[in-house]
């Protein structure tokens, strides 16, 4: 026998983390379907709010007639179940008329965002090979030549003379898709997750055990719907008969404006990345601004308690409740559940709290078993809410979704996150890094080695490597390159790979070296990289801020971003 396969983990203790820590439960599952649930919303209430855009509101009726008419015309042109709908539409109205129209016609959306780089929105296009795209202005001026000769475009803001009541899809099965985002990819090729209808409606009703969301709750969509935080914001406002804020892009990118705007309209559902949510920590105490908040949700990446202590300062536990959740997009936007308390911000470590209910969590050492409570291991997740796996990509899916050895259904899989963690005795899990090169900055997973790939694109490159230093709000990506002397290299550099990537995944500095520092076994030594220097950076010039609200919005991202001074021509991404 060999020695990894020992079973170091007394019996008792196996049974415990195994299987007493993971019972199922069943009582939560919900076979419905989302738009279905929508639709009961729209019955009970029809005239009340469902959505807002700037000066534009439309009501439940209203919603619903419209993305019953596209849902029709979407039929005639050949949608059905497990059909991918992309959809590439700017932050409005039309955007949740055209989610739910593909959902209603029996459709899977692949949402694009028309401000991400063309060439990541071609590759994702060219994965999907869409035989239907719903595309406004600005969606198809971003595709552009992208466009299949084959596929046929539809703007979502025409009216079609169809039927506005609710069509019936026969055949469309709990097991059909509904979405499929896609995440970073460690090859430099994003990698689509594919979501089916169960595991969607699922999560709001196995979490409901701890949330209290009702028809009077008012929720804000800050972020782009291409990430899988907006599964959460679109679908918990509608499902539950919410209002639905959609913020302006502009807004979007501004603490202050976001907090305002929470304010002004009543805003009580709120989710956030940490890095996005303590500066608004900052902004609420200085501006005495009074909020209506019911639940914030943290996530995206991991939480330092201590950056609550301010915003505690004038609030009890409760009021409003700050939860922590974690969760892969191959899981179905969260897998655990964790209310911070003041308490909290006194400890060192960054609590992920417990599993929803109708998943299962294990801490597995790299030959897949169980290691003792307390001890580090890769946390792997089984459950109703691990998806299909990811499109056109059959080996990465049978690799990183093996079967759950532990379940007692046959056939379950479980998900492999690469996620480091340990139990605590109470069954709360402690998040502690990774086990690989993914990294995440603002929420969003970034796989090093996709940046590294479109870096030695260029010809001046002749190999590349991208750390992540820092920790939360001030993790940055710096790029590390091997070139000949070039002047005005990193703005080169970062011209060249802002027309592949999205803006979360451009290097804050370029750094050029003639030979990467290697350790005696050949790997990159990270330790043997040097700091940054003013060239690495691509200078706009320093020019001071220049009013109290300039010098203001410098300080607090000095303060955030940990750097030495800030600049009125500075932009927030590149700091």
């Amino acid at each position: 026998m060999l020695v990894r396969e020992l079973e170091i983990v007394p019996s008792a203790e196996r049974e415990l983390l195994l299987q007493t820590w993971n019972t199922i439960d069943t009582t939560c599952r919900d076979h419905q379907f989302i738009h279905h649930l929508f639709e009961s919303r729209v019955e009970e209430a029809p005239d009340a709010l469902a959505v807002t855009y700037e000066d534009q509101e439309m009501s439940y009726r209203e919603l619903n007639a419209r993305a019953n008419s596209l849902a029709y015309h979407l039929i005639d042109l050949g949608v059905k179940p497990d059909s991918l709908v992309a959809i590439c539409v700017s932050r409005s109205i039309t955007m949740i008329v055209g989610l739910l129209a593909i959902l209603k016609a029996g459709g899977a959306y692949v949402p694009l965002d028309p401000t991400f780089a063309s060439e990541r929105l071609n590759d994702i296009l060219a994965d999907v090979s869409p035989s239907i795209l719903l595309a406004d202005d600005s969606g198809i001026e971003a595709l552009n030549s992208s466009i299949s000769s084959t596929a046929v475009v539809v703007n979502p803001n025409d009216i079609f003379d169809k039927p506005t009541t609710n069509p019936r899809i026969s055949d469309l099965a709990p097991n059909h898709l509904a979405y499929v985002i896609f995440t970073s990819g460690s090859t430099g090729k994003p990698k689509g997750v594919m979501v089916e209808h169960a595991q969607l409606n699922r999560l709001f009703d196995a979490s409901s055990v701890w949330y209290n969301f009702t028809k009077s709750d008012v929720w804000l969509l800050t972020h782009t719907f291409s990430f899988d935080f907006s599964v959460w914001e679109i679908w918990g406002a509608l499902r539950h008969g919410g209002k639905l804020i959609i913020p302006s892009y502009s807004v979007t990118q501004s603490p202050e404006d976001s907090f305002r705007m929470v304010c002004e309209r009543g805003v009580t559902v709120l989710n956030m990345t940490p890095s996005a949510f303590k500066p608004m920590i900052r902004f609420q105490e200085e501006s005495g601004l009074k909020d209506n908040l019911r639940y914030i949700v943290l996530a995206g990446e991991a939480l330092e308690p201590s950056m609550l202590q301010s915003w505690y300062a004038t609030r009890s536990d409760d009021s409003p409740q700050v939860v922590n959740m974690y969760g892969p997009t191959e899981i179905t936007v969260y897998a655990t559940y964790r209310v911070m308390r003041i308490a909290d911000c006194n400890q060192p470590i960054s609590p992920i709290g417990m599993r929803i209910p109708d998943l299962t969590t294990y801490v597995l050492d790299p030959h897949g078993k169980p290691v003792p409570l307390g001890a580090v291991g890769e946390l792997c997740i089984g459950g109703a809410g691990v998806t299909r796996g990811y499109l056109n990509r059959p080996d990465l899916t049978t690799e990183r979704f093996p079967l759950d050895p532990f379940s007692k259904t046959g056939g379950a899989r479980m998900y492999k996150s690469g996620d480091l963690v340990r139990y605590l005795p109470n069954k709360d899990l402690i998040y502690m890094g990774r086990n690989d090169d993914q990294v995440k900055i603002r929420g969003y997973r970034i796989e090093l080695g996709e940046i590294e790939a479109r870096l030695a694109e260029h010809s001046l490159v002749r190999e590349a490597a991208v750390v992540a230093p820092g920790e939360g709000a001030s993790k940055r990506l710096i790029a590390y390159v091997v070139a000949d002397p070039t002047e005005g290299l990193a703005r080169t550099l970062r011209e060249h790979i802002s027309s592949k990537l999205p803006d979360y995944m451009i290097p804050a500095a370029f750094v050029r070296l003639d030979k990467l520092p290697l350790t005696p076994n050949g790997k990159l030594d990270r330790r043997a990289l040097p700091e940054p220097d003013a060239d690495s950076f691509v200078s706009q010039g320093y020019e001071a801020p220049q009013d109290e609200v300039e010098s203001t919005l410098a300080s607090i991202w000095s303060e955030l971003l940990r750097v030495e001074r800030v600049g009125r021509n500075d932009n927030f991404f590149m700091l």
